[in-house]
């Protein structure tokens, strides 16, 4: 009976020492698969990214770096002409596009954001912008030296910063000329697909 014992508890210990060799085996094999797999997707992911990135709309100028400075020809004072502007990746379901210029720095100075140039139904296949547009097959609203077009940056205190705000519409807007930005930017609502922003600096 001692033998038979003896003999059970050697049979128990190899067939426990089997399973638990072939649990670790198992489980490391999950831990190295766990490990790799965000590893191997991680790639995808940031490709995805990238690739989103390019389908989305683009404003650029070949005079100025976004956030840098606008050339001094392109000022009221100066030669008071836009400057060039490249448009891209506009969404096929654009029907318009819609342009605004203005300085968020001149509320201290004028106690409001003063409106540069206010540009709509601009047609959505247009990839450049020359200088001194003189806004073919598009319509300029009133920008806020009371006057319609292009009023270029003219800050009275210090170098302020302007937008170029840039917006793809599912349609075109039925607007008088004295529009300004504010009403321009009310008949916008709900009807834009993307937008994007070129900023650039000017000196006082």
């Amino acid at each position: 009976m001692v033998v038979d014992r003896i003999a059970v508890t050697r049979r128990t210990v190899i067939v426990a020492a089997g399973v638990l060799a072939s649990g670790c085996s198992d489980g490391g094999s999950e831990t190295n698969g766990g490990d790799n797999t965000p590893e191997e997707s991680e790639p995808d992911s940031q490709q995805n990214e990238e690739k989103a990135g390019m389908n989305q709309l683009t404003l650029t100028s070949q005079t100025f770096e976004d956030g840098e400075q606008i050339p001094g020809q392109y000022g009221y004072e100066a030669e008071n002409v836009n400057p060039p502007l490249e448009i891209g990746n506009v969404p096929e379901a654009a029907e318009s596009l819609a342009l605004i210029m203005d300085d968020p720095d001149a509320v201290e100075p004028a106690g409001k954001v003063w409106d540069h140039w206010v540009v709509w139904n601009i047609p959505p296949s247009t990839a450049t912008i020359p200088k001194g547009w003189d806004a073919d097959g598009a319509t300029e609203g009133t920008n806020d030296y009371g006057e319609v077009g292009y009023g270029g940056p003219n800050p009275p205190d210090r170098e302020h910063t302007y937008r170029f705000r840039l917006f793809a519409l599912e349609t075109t807007l039925d607007l008088p000329a004295e529009t300004d930005a504010d009403s321009l930017e009310s008949a916008m609502e709900g009807h834009v697909i993307e937008q994007t922003l070129l900023e650039g600096t000017y000196p006082a």
